[in-house]
């Protein structure tokens, strides 16, 4: 499964860097990691390109590749998302609005300690704010939280079996409205 994943993920990266590359030679273009994921060894990536005066377009992704005492806690998340700064592009407060998707291999805080995990997919929409502090002329650090709605599709398994035990034809569905994105990212200007 992972491999699939993984197959398909090298093809939208090769469109992603099509789509991404006009971006990166016209704009200023900055890249992030987020500190705070990577204290839980949870990589989160990210590129934003200034695409107007007060105006950026972002792209981050999270993952996890993760087995812990045998229960599964792999998920791979991508968030596009467009940005309006208040003062200027990459600097001060900004709020922003996305839509992402991810899939995950994990178990749903509800099945802690059961014998059941969740194999999925969910979607994502909702808005960011943060705050954007200028460190020098390359470097800043931004704080921000995001959340919206998260609607997941998914499949109930066995972790003993690896059967399917959740009794639904199609996917179980849940949505809920939540934060699910946040952080301290330090960021680094190219241009």
């Amino acid at each position: 499964m992972i491999d699939k994943l993984l197959s398909i993920s090298k093809k939208y990266l090769v469109l992603g860097l099509l789509i991404v590359f006009p971006f990166i030679t016209l704009s200023q273009t900055s890249i992030k990691g987020n500190a705070l994921t990577a204290l839980i060894a949870v990589p989160n990536f990210g590129a934003e390109f200034t695409i107007g005066e007060k105006t950026t377009f972002q792209v981050d992704a999270a993952a996890s590749f993760w087995t812990i005492d045998g229960v599964p806690m792999k998920f791979i998340l991508l968030f596009p998302e467009f940005r309006y700064y208040t003062k200027e592009s990459g600097y001060g407060f900004f709020f922003g609005a996305h839509i992402g998707g991810g899939k995950y291999k994990l178990q749903k805080p509800q099945y802690f300690d059961t014998d059941y995990y969740q194999d999925g997919y969910s979607l994502f929409y909702g808005m960011t704010i943060g705050y954007q502090f200028i460190l020098n002329e390359r470097l800043n650090l931004e704080l921000f939280l995001g959340g919206g709605s998260q609607q997941a599709y998914y499949k109930g398994y066995s972790l003993e079996t690896g059967e399917r035990e959740d009794g639904a034809t199609n996917y179980n569905k849940s949505g809920e409205f939540l934060p699910y994105r946040g952080g301290l990212m330090l960021v680094y200007k190219l241009k």
